[in-house]
């Protein structure tokens, strides 16, 4: 098979080429340019793109670099600040996945007459029944299964994840093994578009910042905040409280007033979702709902774009993506409102 395998300079991408240059394929790396601002972590890096091109060198494998950065800008950046604008909690590296790597990425190795497009993202594909299945990874602790949840059946068909089925012990040591240079790496955690600490600074010069007042539930003026639409649901630093109460956690944002209130007050029975996407065929019934990209899955139902926790369960921010799963398979997911 001719493989094009997205590498990001880290070693998951790495080790996914070796994996499949193993596998016998016809394997291609390729680095996608997408942020040409300033950027100190994440796959956007001059550094990184070096990393990448260095070990398709030690492999021996053909190296190419594709400047996305217009569809990056369009298709995450802009929505990006439009929704904290908008006073929602945005999961940029989700939206990175639906209209880059597995949306353009894929355009392009159809172009060029890829049979499919490989990754070194933690999570599994899978064939069973006729039907492509997209699973949690082998490694619990690292299954990027949630930022995946909209791959449909004619993406997964075109996608390779060999790295899923795999350790990251395991991973780092084949990497080690092969003495390619991204072995020791550490990974990535943050959005590759916002320097350590920086997302107000770069929210600033492109939102208009709209100082908030904060209440409790009987609409006690309690704190103030210089931005609401830096604020997001279940935070509790940066509200300007007073010391020595009971933790408080923002439970609602209305306008520019910030409602915050106990845990118990945070904890809600069901959240609606918008923009649902479905692996197969769509489902209704009982699921796992997991909430975040680390979140521990909770037990729930899902009915006419409902989802019903079994039990009270905390809020989820609007713009935050809802993921849910039967056993490891993830079946769909979508954006809590």
């Amino acid at each position: 098979m001719n493989v094009l395998v997205a590498m990001s300079g880290g070693v998951d991408s790495s080790v996914a080429a070796a994996l499949l240059l193993d596998a016998g394929h016809d394997v291609t790396g390729c680095t996608m340019r997408l942020w040409g601002g300033e950027s100190d972590t994440g796959c956007c890096s001059v550094a990184d793109v070096d990393d990448a091109r260095r070990v398709a060198q030690q492999l021996g494998i053909p190296h190419y670099v594709f400047d996305f950065g217009d569809e990056f800008h369009t298709g995450v950046v802009e929505p990006y600040v439009a929704a904290h604008a908008a006073g929602r909690t945005p999961n940029p590296c989700i939206e990175c996945n639906r209209t880059v790597k597995f949306d353009r990425l894929l355009r392009r190795a159809d172009a060029l007459g890829f049979d499919a497009v490989a990754t070194g993202h933690h999570a599994r594909v899978v064939q069973e029944d006729g039907r492509w299945r997209l699973r949690r990874a082998v490694d619990a602790a690292k299954d990027q299964s949630y930022v995946l949840h909209m791959l449909d059946q004619s993406t997964l068909a075109r996608t390779l994840l060999p790295v899923g089925f795999l350790t990251k012990t395991v991973v780092r040591a084949r990497a080690g093994g092969l003495g390619l240079r991204t072995a020791t790496k550490p990974d990535s955690q943050d959005v590759c578009f916002i320097t350590k600490g920086g997302r107000e600074r770069f929210l600033s010069t492109r939102v208009s910042f709209t100082p908030g007042r904060v209440v409790d539930g009987g609409g006690r003026e309690v704190g103030a905040v210089e931005a609401v639409e830096l604020v997001t649901i279940g935070q509790r630093k940066g509200l300007g409280l007073a010391g020595g109460a009971d933790p408080r956690y923002v439970v609602a944002v209305e306008g520019d007033t910030v409602v915050v209130g106990s845990l118990d007050e945070l904890r809600v029975d069901e959240v609606r979702l918008a923009a649902i996407t479905w692996v197969d065929a769509p489902i209704s019934g009982e699921v796992l709902v997991q909430c975040s990209a680390h979140g521990v899955p909770v037990a729930g139902t899902i009915e006419d774009g409902v989802v019903r926790f079994a039990r009270p369960t905390r809020k989820v921010a609007p713009g935050q993506s809802v993921v849910l799963y039967r056993g490891d398979d993830v079946r769909g997911g979508g954006i809590a409102r």
